[in-house]
């Protein structure tokens, strides 16, 4: 899948580049001491748990303006007046509520990349159903913000109601430059602090308040859910399953063991967790609550001697039980933990917040419960004599804001989780190879298949492999033009036909019990152009740079970036998203905290046993659009010499699926270049034939075959 221009786990963007929470969240990890299964990085940096907030730069802009969607397209007619628009705007002067603008997220109150439908807040008000986005409606301007992957889409989904604002480019304000421009002095800024991470409202109260406008926590009610209605989707509901030894490769009780040892360490009595795929890999479950990531939607307070799951038991099967009684895990009701975050505050309890993921409710509970202690205790105090030599402070609750340790420990595999991630990529390959022989049999044949209709089979397909539950994310069938689209969702009645004579770009994961899978091949059934031959061939370049990349030890991503870039740079090219994503093992399929990035931010080291994709690309808008995707796991690799006296680092392949050779320019590679093309396909051949039989394995023979210049 398409690598996020910025943070994976952080797809609200307040800002056109890096937001100040996904560079702390970064910036921390790859400092924070943890202890040995969460961090054995030799490169510790020590870390204060007095977390200071950085200074946020905020560009000077003054009178700007945007294009309203509808300039786009010219030819299209004026839309009829927005009724959800109209609604919303309604409740602004409701008693309680009393705003002059609302932001709409596209978060849920964990901050998820993918969320439940019926947290699809934004996609229901605006109609641009993007994974990333922000809407922000004032009493008569309407604007969404969305980066380079969705311009193409928002263009096409917007009504001309509605502005689009392209993050990233030069000249576009943020959320809160603009807000400041359009608002009178003194507004009253609505947002639900459930939807946002503490760091975000914080930036944006920091942000709005250089106009004097204030930043309204709506506690009780979210906007959208009251003109939503009865027509809004149910929670999900689906039972929660044991994730097995043999896949995790540790158990609950070793993982909570390290966890709280580095709760000691800082100081802290408690860790508040809210980032759904944290709790699922520290507790060894999975769950469906979210499309394409099998996670539970659930809160987690990890205590020295206790922990709580906050999440509707109704979903607790009675295998899920026992296994929580063993780790001594206690439920809770879900809706109960800002209760509990009060009471633990009212027992003086220190606790760990990562305010770059723990929402704004969260974290603004959690300080007027310690304001309400400190006041109790001190007028106390004051009634009794003092002491001498006493100073008359209290000992009470102090907030731990740190990263999360979890996330970092996750993100390095343990050889079970990694064992898992070969083994379901091997069984993808294979179906893979199955759809891709009838694919290319149906077209030769001259049937008219949809973008749909292709992603619809190779899900078949897929289904077919023993360990199936689900895709990883929306499979990105996308033909001529509508694979310059970086995240382009074919749609039923309204996607394209597979054109034989253009450029058919394919991206498509699955999530299997024992690993998650995430590739992109693009090829061509007729004969492509010159033009896009060289293209291709300069993203395989690229793509091959940063396969055979060694680096020593302790690099973050964006050092390894311009190697994927560079063939591109050479003629003028590039590509407006990451180069590479951390991926989850039977875990969300992006995951940080690392990733392979232009954006030079995110300090996180790639550590032996990580986990990134390899996806350079190029697009030409209305055109057509490349990519070429594998995912790599970080090893050690010997090295002649050990400068430093440091380790250095490569990568070794998991996803073994032939790359279309027919779309090499051949004249453009080195000979080096050549044998690695080579020698990848013999790879292929060797590990994902045994797994196939007749015409498929035939398909995998042809096209593993050994190519070389004239």
């Amino acid at each position: 899948m398409y690598s996020l221009p910025s943070q994976a786990m952080r797809p609200l963007s307040l800002s056109p580049c890096l937001t100040r929470s996904s560079y702390l969240r970064f910036r921390i990890l790859s400092s924070l001491s943890l202890p040995p299964i969460f961090h054995n990085s030799q490169t510790r940096l020590s870390f204060s748990k007095n977390y200071t907030r950085p200074h946020l730069f905020i560009r000077n802009c003054t009178s700007i303006t945007a294009k309203p969607s509808s300039e786009f397209n010219r030819n299209r007619t004026q839309d009829a007046p927005d009724e959800k628009l109209r609604a919303l705007r309604e409740l602004f002067s409701r008693p309680g509520v009393n705003i002059d603008a609302y932001i709409i997220p596209s978060q849920d109150a964990h901050q998820s990349e993918f969320i439940a439908e019926c947290y699809m807040r934004r996609a229901y008000i605006s109609g641009f159903t993007g994974s990333a986005g922000t809407a922000v409606v004032t009493k008569d301007k309407a604007a969404l913000w969305t980066d380079g992957r969705y311009f193409l889409q928002a263009e096409k989904q917007l009504s001309s109601s509605w502005i689009l604002m392209r993050s990233g480019n030069h000249g576009v304000p943020t959320t809160f430059e603009w807000l400041n421009d359009v608002l009178a002095p003194g507004g009253r800024v609505g947002i639900d602090p459930f939807l946002f991470s503490s760091d975000a409202a914080e930036e944006l109260k920091e942000a709005v308040a250089k106009k004097n406008h204030e930043l309204v926590y709506l506690y009780d009610l979210n906007l959208v859910d009251v003109i939503w209605k009865e027509s809004r989707p149910k929670p999900p509901n689906k039972p929660i399953r044991v994730h097995a030894l043999k896949y995790a490769g540790l158990d609950v009780a070793s993982k909570l063991s390290s966890l709280r040892s580095d709760l000691v360490d800082a100081g802290s009595s408690a860790i508040v967790i809210s980032m759904l795929d944290e709790i699922a890999w520290l507790l060894n479950l999975r769950g469906s609550d979210v499309p394409h990531s099998p996670v539970m939607y659930a809160y987690l307070i990890v205590e020295i001697d206790r922990a709580k799951l906050f999440v509707d038991d109704s979903k607790v099967t009675p295998d899920v039980m026992d296994h929580l009684k063993n780790a001594s895990v206690e439920l809770r009701p879900y809706n109960s933990i800002l209760s509990e975050i009060k009471s633990l505050a009212a027992q003086g309890a220190q606790l760990w917040l990562d305010p770059s993921s723990v929402n704004a409710a969260i974290m603004n509970t959690y300080e007027i419960a310690i304001q309400k202690y400190l006041t109790s205790n001190n007028n106390k105090k004051s009634k009794t004599k003092m002491h001498a030599g006493t100073t008359g402070q209290s000992g009470g609750p102090a907030g731990v804001f740190r990263t999360s340790p979890i996330a970092f420990s996750k993100a390095v595999k343990n050889s079970a989780e990694l064992e898992g991630m070969l083994n379901s990529h091997l069984r993808d390959a294979a179906a893979l190879a199955q759809f891709w022989v009838w694919l290319e049999e149906e077209i030769h044949n001259g049937a008219k298949l949809t973008e749909v209709d292709v992603a619809d089979k190779l899900l078949e397909f897929r289904s077919k492999q023993s360990g199936f539950l689900d895709t990883s994310f929306d499979t990105i069938s996308g033909s001529g033009a509508n694979g310059a689209i970086i995240h382009y969702k074919p749609e039923p009645g309204k996607c394209s036909v597979v054109d034989s004579k253009k450029l058919f770009l394919l991206d498509s994961g699955a999530q299997y019990v024992d690993g998650t899978t995430d590739i992109t091949r693009t090829v061509h059934f007729g004969e492509p152009t010159a033009r896009e031959k060289e293209c291709f061939t300069r993203v395989l370049q690229g793509h091959i740079a940063l396969d055979q990349a060694v680096f020593p030890q302790s690099t973050p991503g964006f050092v390894l970036d311009a190697f994927a870039r560079s063939s591109l740079w050479k003629i003028g090219l590039d590509y407006r998203h990451g180069t590479g994503h951390g991926v989850g093992a039977a875990l969300n399929v992006h995951e940080g905290p690392q990733s392979i990035s232009f954006r030079y931010g995110n300090m996180t080291p790639l550590v032996e046993g990580m986990i990134v994709s390899n996806e350079p690309g190029y697009y030409e808008d209305h055109a057509f659009g490349i990519r070429i995707e594998n995912l790599l796991y970080v090893k050690e690799v010997g090295t002649p010499n050990r400068f430093g006296g440091v380790s250095y680092l490569g990568f070794e392949k998991l996803t073994f699926v032939p790359i279309q050779t027919k779309l090499v320019d051949l004249s453009l590679l080195s000979a080096a270049e050549i044998d690695w093309l080579n020698n990848y396909h013999s790879q292929v051949w060797e590990k994902v034939s045994p797994l196939l039989d007749g015409f498929a394995r035939q398909w995998l023979w042809n096209n593993t075959r050994p190519v070389a210049k004239d």
